[in-house]
């Protein structure tokens, strides 16, 4: 680089050096690209970032290493339990529950819903009260109050209110220890599952409602047409919350000894002393229960977003099947082509 003397006597750059380095002005108002162009990229330093993630790597770490050499965790014990035939049962009766409590919420919690969004004041009424005993009774003392429920009533009849009983039941033979569980399961998530679903509803914008009247759709149409397919991307992600909240809340029904997971994990500790590989179970049981969830969820949102997004974003299974082919194409050498001469 030619370097030439001012008449300070300092060293000073050739123009050509300089022109090379600054970009060249032009007319106010006007950037120059070509300019621009030559000037250099510098990525930002996040030094604190990289030092975050470093130190959470380290906590990791050694909470993997305490679990792997720890031997208080007892993974032998933790091996012949987490398959036990006992435990899978117990497993079983978990999934049974939470499944009857969903279906029997969700579908309590939509006339609940539909109560309270009714113009009558006698029915938005009784839905709002609905909603708030049951929120703000415990499920435990709900649960403990169903059970108990042939103290009350030892017989239950079917008849003209206020008249004449043409049959009868024993309130034990008619609800026993797990229909109390699957009827208090079920109430309890009626009142939360009202408010999620009348949250979607009224989150759908009312000129939808108006520009299909305006269309003469009638109105259960617009509901299951129009109204319901908006509603689900807000009722969706409050909805599954609900349900894996009921699965961990199906542990609440060892109080009326029912074999569910913790139950049983309970009594197997009882009677071998072994608490944290046997808590170790059912806490992992509940992980990958969770996560089987967690993605039925994932793919449910996908589906009801079809209306706001043109291409939803690849699945994890699409992703990793786009890696693969990736790199299969970048190990396979291209084919050689040959020109005449």
């Amino acid at each position: 680089m030619t370097v030439t003397t001012t008449a300070a006597g300092a060293p000073a750059e050739s123009e050509k050096a300089r022109k090379r380095e600054r970009p060249a002005a032009g007319p106010p108002g006007r950037i120059d690209l070509d300019g621009l162009a030559g000037l250099r990229t510098v990525r930002a330093r996040h030094p604190w970032r990289w030092a975050a993630g470093a130190a959470a790597l380290v906590v990791l770490a050694q909470f993997a290493h305490g679990l792997a050499t720890n031997p208080a965790w007892d993974w032998p014990t933790f091996r012949i339990f987490f398959s036990a035939d006992t435990i899978l049962r117990a497993v079983g009766r978990t999934v049974e529950l939470t499944f009857y409590g969903t279906v029997l919420g969700f579908l309590l919690g939509a006339v609940v819903a539909a109560m309270r969004l009714s113009r009558s004041a006698v029915l938005q009424s009784i839905a709002w009260a609905y909603v708030w005993v049951f929120r703000s009774i415990p499920l435990i003392v709900q649960l403990v109050f169903w059970f108990n429920l042939s103290y009350l009533y030892k017989r239950f009849g079917l008849g003209i209110p206020f008249g004449p009983t043409f049959a009868d039941f024993e309130t034990v033979g008619v609800l026993g220890a797990i229909g109390a569980a699957v009827l208090g399961l079920g109430l309890h998530q009626a009142a939360f599952a009202a408010e999620i679903i009348r949250g979607g509803v009224i989150a759908v914008d009312a000129g939808q409602r108006e520009a299909a009247a305006a269309l003469g759709v009638p109105r259960r149409r617009q509901a299951w047409r129009i109204v319901l397919p908006q509603a689900m991307r807000g009722i969706l992600p409050a909805a599954a919350n609900e349900v894996i909240s009921l699965f961990k809340g199906t542990s609440v029904v060892y109080v009326m000894a029912i074999g569910e997971l913790f139950y049983q994990v309970q009594v197997v500790y009882g009677r071998t002393g072994r608490v944290v590989p046997l808590l170790m179970v059912a806490t992992v049981w509940y992980v990958l229960l969770t996560t089987v969830l967690s993605l039925g969820q994932y793919y449910v949102e996908r589906y009801f977003a079809r209306g706001a997004e043109r291409t939803p974003p690849p699945t994890p299974l699409q992703r990793a099947r786009a890696r693969v082919q990736g790199l299969r194409a970048a190990r396979t050498p291209a084919p050689a082509t040959g020109g005449r001469s």
